[in-house]
């Protein structure tokens, strides 16, 4: 494998820590949105028979692709330290597997019963306090006995929590117990992840293999839409999330192979190619495979947003490795080092919300004054978040 940016260098990359952080706060602010009532039509998620995305459809895929803009850095400082196939592969397993299981129990929120022993609230405050327990960044001032024992606690309590379970329709006295409707955000960035990374390694960075990866997953993703064919691989699905990971991974390996020919106007005019590219390509597409939507997953939707990001992040690069105005994000820079901590702090306001039967005044759930109160709600959470890691609270996997 040929020498890389990355490689060349174990420091994180600064545009794709910016572009991470900006990525999470919006996260925050549009998933706080979703309750507000009586805004333009363009700013929440297009429904389900909609042929077409809102602001909000294109948040989540641009963290698919900085995913994919991660794997590369990450894998090649594990390579540079000389750590062993065994031990890249499980770096690999484990972080997956903390993101289904997340996912897992997030899913599961959606169809809980009030038969449960456990108000909801209750039961999402506690989930979400084990995933602390056991993910958290432990400070080195803490013994290893202590970290144990806390991650111990974490995982009795989501054993606890996992038998305490009930699920079940709205008004029905009929309940189940925990199953993968979906994978919720996080699995779905789990097994996008474990494919991706395990992609990147295999071919060993090789550009032409990852693009092959990606034709592979996005022919998959438009057969599904365009001739109805269905697979029934685990985490595979329509391959979708993969082909927008992949897509980032190989923007990745590109930029860093554009960038070590220098900053020169060449570099900004291929990134500003590659997106247009794929955005008309998304278009294209848009006609035979059922149209733009988030929610079906479709071809259309993934090669625009793929797009999208790509111009997101060459702004952004060029402002921060370029120009060096890595300090422009600084307000927000903790949505992107403790990313994980930032997206999991709302669960724990909304489960307090449960609890105690809260709910917004009318006039902070309708309008402009709504869409004010998710901003400060997305800042609080980033403030919140920097705050913990500053004290060593920060989650990592």
């Amino acid at each position: 494998m040929s020498e890389t940016l990355f490689e060349k260098s174990s420091r994180r990359l600064a545009s794709i820590d910016a572009f991470r952080a900006l990525n999470m706060l919006l996260m925050i602010f549009v998933n706080d949105l979703e309750s507000v009532k009586g805004l333009p039509y363009w700013i929440d998620h297009a429904k389900d028979f909609e042929d077409r995305m809102g602001f909000a459809d294109a948040i989540f895929p641009a963290f698919l692709f900085i995913v994919g803009l991660s794997i590369p850095h990450a894998l090649n400082r594990k390579i540079k330290n000389g750590e062993s196939a065994v031990s890249i592969s499980f770096a690999i397993l484990s972080r997956s597997f903390a993101l289904l299981l997340m996912g897992f129990f997030h899913v599961n929120l959606e169809s809980y019963s009030k038969l449960a022993l456990l108000p909801e609230g209750v039961w999402e405050i506690l989930i979400t306090l084990a995933f602390f327990l056991i993910w958290i960044d432990y400070s080195e001032n803490i013994s290893k006995l202590k970290q144990n024992i806390f991650r111990g606690a974490g995982v009795v309590i989501l054993v606890i929590m996992a038998v305490l379970f009930k699920g079940g329709e709205s008004g029905s006295n009929l309940t189940h117990w925990m199953r993968p409707e979906w994978w919720g955000i996080l699995g779905i960035i789990g097994w996008a992840y474990l494919v991706s990374a395990f992609v990147y390694y295999l071919v060993k960075g090789n550009l032409t293999g990852m693009i092959l990866a990606f034709l592979v997953f996005i022919g998959l993703n438009i057969a599904v839409h365009a001739w109805h064919f269905r697979i029934n691989i685990i985490g595979i699905a329509d391959g979708s999330a993969i082909a927008q990971v992949l897509g980032g991974t190989i923007l990745s390996v590109w930029y860093s192979r554009l960038v070590a020919k220098g900053f020169n106007s060449g570099l900004w005019v291929w990134l500003c190619i590659a997106g247009a590219a794929s955005i008309v390509s998304g278009f294209i597409l848009r006609p035979y495979t059922d149209g733009i939507s988030k929610i079906h997953s479709t071809p259309a939707w993934v090669m625009i947003c793929t797009g999208i990001s790509i111009f997101v992040f060459a702004t952004i690069a060029y402002l921060v490795d370029y120009k060096g105005k890595k300090n422009w994000f600084s307000w927000i820079w903790p949505a992107g080092t403790a990313t994980l901590t930032c997206y999991l702090i709302p669960y724990f306001q909304v489960g307090f919300y449960k609890m105690f039967h809260y709910v917004y005044p009318h006039f902070l759930n309708f309008g402009w004054s709504g869409f004010i109160r998710s901003w400060v709600t997305a800042f609080a959470v980033v403030l919140i978040g920097g705050y913990l890691e500053r004290r060593h609270l920060k989650l990592k996997i």
